[in-house]
């Protein structure tokens, strides 16, 4: 059968900051991020099913990437580890909604992240194929399952 790609775009407003870093980005700011969610299947032969000819419902993707990771990043603070915590906490309510992450906070490390979060949520018939996370308009870093094998 045909193995076909289908994608749902997503976005979200995230601030972050890069722990030593030798630039602006060093402190904390935010961006308007667009993930882009590409995965692969077989399309379902089942003629008189509402879901035949799909490899999945948009809308279930939807579901599932909204839920389980927009959801967590959408108007928080992502941050490493190893960044002084006893500050942001000392902040209170405006950074309660905060990310802390093993790695820093870049586009490349946040797809590998996300990547790794996307495959774990994916029915078995589903391969995830690509991420692609917009920083900004004219900026992206994208994961590809087939560079990862």
């Amino acid at each position: 059968m045909t193995k076909i790609r289908v994608t749902k775009q997503f976005g979200f407003e995230m601030s972050h900051a890069l722990l030593n870093y030798d630039g602006l980005c060093r402190s904390i700011h935010g961006h308007s991020y667009k993930l882009q969610i590409t995965v692969a299947g077989e399309p379902t032969h089942a003629p008189g099913s509402p879901k035949d000819g799909m490899v999945i419902d948009f809308s279930i993707l939807k579901k599932l990437i909204q839920e389980q990771i927009v959801r967590h990043l959408d108007h928080s603070l992502m941050i490493n580890e190893k960044a002084d915590l006893e500050k942001l906490n000392a902040l209170g309510q405006m950074y309660e909604r905060h990310q802390v992450v093993p790695f820093q906070p870049t586009s490349e490390n946040m797809v590998v992240y996300i990547a790794e979060k996307v495959k774990a949520l994916l029915p078995e018939h589903l391969e995830l194929f690509s991420v692609r996370l917009y920083e900004t308009a004219n900026s992206f870093a994208e994961w590809y399952a087939e560079d990862n094998r």
